[in-house]
């Protein structure tokens, strides 16, 4: 995307969220993509904690892409000082585009959004659309709730354990950089039969 660099997609609430930890996650998430040479992939807006990952992404020097549908411009708020802005039509647009920038994605806390960009990606993943890594990054214990619903998905049969390992779970910044690695670009995927 940017002069080869890795690119993270970043999911993520358009809200801060009651703990502090989550906005310093972001941070911390952005920082570090720009310390390792990478760029970042995420949903376009300045509030919350996209903002929050979007613009320590960008004091940390690392290019940024934001991707937006001209419907939530002005309620997202879109950010105005990335490197690069697509305004697209419509919600699957920027699921597409942002998948096909992206070499991993990783979900900081947030809402139904983010649920459903992440459970999609992860869905992608299994049936064979991409084969690059899918993560959360589970602040302050914020997705065990979802994390026990999960197991008890597998224990009924309706989750394999091929796919519940398809999704990363790491408690920290550190640990989902340690695990991410030198991460290389995997074959592109094919979303076009999505």
């Amino acid at each position: 995307m940017f002069a080869q660099r890795p690119a993270l997609c970043v999911y993520c609430g358009s809200r801060h969220g009651q703990h502090p930890a989550y906005t310093q996650a972001a941070r911390e998430l952005g920082r570090r993509i720009g310390e390792v040479g990478w760029s970042l992939v995420y949903g376009g807006g300045c509030v919350g904690l996209m903002g929050e990952v979007a613009d320590a992404a960008l004091a940390a020097g690392a290019p940024v892409l934001g991707v937006i549908p001209d419907s939530l411009v002005r309620r997202e708020v879109s950010h105005t000082g990335l490197t690069e802005l697509q305004v697209v039509e419509t919600m699957h647009q920027r699921k597409q585009a942002m998948a096909e920038a992206a070499d991993a994605f990783v979900a900081l806390p947030g809402g139904i959004g983010t649920f459903e960009e992440l459970y999609e990606v992860w869905s992608w993943q299994h049936l064979g659309y991409h084969r690059k890594p899918v993560a959360l990054l589970d602040v302050e214990g914020y997705y065990e709730p979802l994390l026990t619903f999960m197991k008890h998905t597998e224990a009924q049969g309706f989750v394999s354990t091929e796919q519940a390992r398809g999704l990363q779970v790491h408690r920290s910044v550190d640990a989902l950089f340690k695990a991410l690695g030198d991460l290389q670009s995997p074959a592109p995927g094919d979303f076009s039969r999505i």
